[in-house]
């Protein structure tokens, strides 16, 4: 602490000074002309100061780095290195994640396995723990978390707070469990999810202790939110985009009760857009004032979820800092992150650090090792081999004539229930009029269970697709236009642990997710590069150009989404939170 005061008063030489730019001030929501003095990972002074190092960044600005509100990395595909590895170079030095992905599946080991893997990254990773797992009693997921198992977190430094309350409907009628982890995590942040919440409903969520929405997708609801003391959270990720429909809150005085996230980010998106850097891009191109959409990125997270001495450039704030060479394009320059420079016009800086390239190692070998102690982790498909006979579907009335479809809404992750005509001959399978077979498969406790149904709007034309990636459980799903291909299909990410598999006769495709069976150990650019593949192939095989066919498989199995969805108990009516029947009775 001496040396960083002696330094500030210009007694002795800064560390590291970054000379000669300009800096955004998150505080008087100006640019100003000043260097930028760093003593042991702090800022230290801003003015004119000398350092034992100096950059000169004559014509580029200082920021301070980027922060994610709300995130799954699991969404990424990516471990918790290789997606530090992905967002660093964007000028992401914070994120605030939710578990729930791998908690579904492996439980309070997911959990700890991921916070294992987030020690030690140029990237800070903080937590709030899962506060719905699984998603509703339909899902038949590897755990079920008590208000007993997640305690014991909220003692850890990195932990934050409760994950988002998705069972709104549990919260607001008081249900005794769901009490049990509010008022555990009551002095800490606790992020909500409510979509469509409003009134005395809406004011009950709150009064419950939640703090945040990140579901709000109209200024109505925003505004609603924000009027009774909520936190928003604006987000633009990979299937859900909000961003366009919520630009108002960008401007006073809505801007300093709000925050970004991407809530889910795929590899390509990462690549191909960016990821906060993304956000504030797109909300510049739409007409926000830079400096405000990097306060909101910045120092408005950081206050939300308490964390001191982050997301400002100014003296006694950690030296995680984002230089760029055009605020209004987000254009990237260099990252520092306590201090030191961990990317450099995109790239990371491998250098930088023995303790963060300690993570980025390329030996299969020792991570094989490494991960022995998470043997469920990376064996966790406990089902037995598939037959074709599992993927028919008998009517319980040979005269039924109509079938209840899964309808896709293009653009959007809800479902409506279509009747259609019953084709007896393909046993309700008709390419022509796109109805489909699906299949939910339970593969964590080996019960046997198979939910089979049918999906209208996902638009293949020949063979099957199936995936471990299915909100929340994450059990196998597979479509496809007949049994043998779906069986096929099925077994394929079955034998390798978890993953996508694209089946079309003797032709198939496929992607490795061994981690839980929903991330990779690749990095962020392979990843990109097999998800191309695959998804070309899922293509050829005749999947509608306007959806994501892994993305659109991965929520079709969700239980608490709107209007009909299938889980390996059946096929559930979201609303009512009961079992149908996929024939007309």
């Amino acid at each position: 602490m001496e040396k960083i005061i002696r330094a500030a008063r210009g007694l002795e030489k800064a560390d590291l000074v970054l000379k000669n730019g300009e800096i955004v001030n998150v505080f008087t929501m100006k640019l100003e002309k000043a260097d930028v003095a760093i003593c042991e990972g702090k800022i230290c002074g801003i003015g004119t100061y000398e350092g034992f190092e100096e950059v000169d960044i004559s014509g580029k600005i200082v920021a301070p780095g980027f922060m994610d509100g709300h995130i799954h990395i699991e969404s990424s595909l990516m471990l918790p290195a290789e997606f530090s590895r992905a967002v660093t170079v964007h000028g992401t030095t914070a994120v605030m994640t939710d578990p729930h992905e791998i908690a579904n599946v492996c439980g309070t080991s997911g959990i700890d396995f991921m916070m294992e893997e987030s020690l030690g990254l140029p990237l800070d990773i903080y937590f709030l723990i899962p506060s719905c797992v699984p998603s509703s009693s339909f899902d038949e997921g590897g755990a079920v978390l008590e208000a007993s198992d997640l305690s014991p977190y909220y003692s850890y430094e990195n932990v934050l707070g409760l994950a988002e309350l998705m069972n709104y409907p549990g919260t607001i009628s008081a249900d005794e469990k769901i009490i049990a982890k509010i008022n555990d995590a009551y002095s800490k942040t606790i992020d909500g999810h409510a979509p469509g919440l409003s009134g005395k409903n809406l004011c009950a969520y709150i009064a419950a202790g939640v703090m945040s929405d990140h579901e709000c997708t109209s200024m109505d609801e925003a505004l609603e939110r924000i009027k009774l003391g909520m936190t928003v959270m604006i987000r633009e990720g990979t299937a859900a985009k909000n961003l366009s429909s919520l630009i108002k809150l960008f401007e006073k005085p809505y801007c300093d009760c709000c925050i970004l996230a991407t809530d889910d980010k795929h590899p390509e998106s990462l690549i191909n857009e960016g990821h906060i850097d993304h956000i504030i891009r797109k909300a510049v191109s739409l007409g926000a004032d830079p400096i405000i959409a990097v306060k909101m990125a910045t120092y408005n997270t950081a206050k939300y979820f308490g964390l001191k001495r982050k997301g400002a450039v100014a003296p006694g704030y950690d030296a995680d800092l984002v230089v760029l060479s055009d605020l209004s394009n987000v254009i990237v320059d260099m990252v520092y992150k306590n201090g030191n420079l961990i990317a450099e016009k995109g790239k990371e800086v491998v250098s930088a650090n023995d303790k963060y390239n300690r993570h980025f190692e390329d030996d299969k070998i020792a991570l094989d090792q490494k991960y022995q102690k998470y043997y469920k982790i990376f064996n966790s498909f406990n089902m037995r081999m598939l037959q074709e006979e599992d993927f028919f579907i008998k009517s319980p009335d040979v005269n039924a004539s109509k079938i209840r479809t899964i309808s896709l809404v293009p653009g959007e992750i809800a479902t409506k229930i279509e009747m259609m005509e019953y084709d007896w001959e393909y046993n309700g399978i008709s390419v022509e009029r796109d109805v489909l077979k699906l299949a939910v498969i339970e593969r964590h406790k080996n019960t046997g269970h198979i939910g089979l149904g049918y999906i209208h709007g996902y638009g293949l034309k020949r063979g099957a697709i199936a995936s471990s990636v299915s909100h929340d459980a994450h059990n196998l799903i597979v479509v496809g236009t007949n049994e043998h291909d779906m069986c096929a299909a099925a077994n394929m990410v079955r034998n390798m642990q978890g993953g996508f598999a694209v089946v079309d006769g003797n032709f198939s495709e496929i992607l490795s997710l061994p981690a839980a069976g929903i991330m990779s150990r690749l990095s962020a650019g392979e990843l990109s590069e097999h998800m191309t593949k695959i998804r070309r192939a899922a293509l050829k095989s005749g999947s509608a150009e306007g959806i994501d066919p892994f993305m659109t498989l991965a929520f079709v199995s969700l239980p608490v989404i709107p209007e009909v969805r299938l889980t390996s108990l059946g096929l559930v009516h979201v609303d009512s939170q009961s079992l149908i029947s996929p024939f007309e009775q």
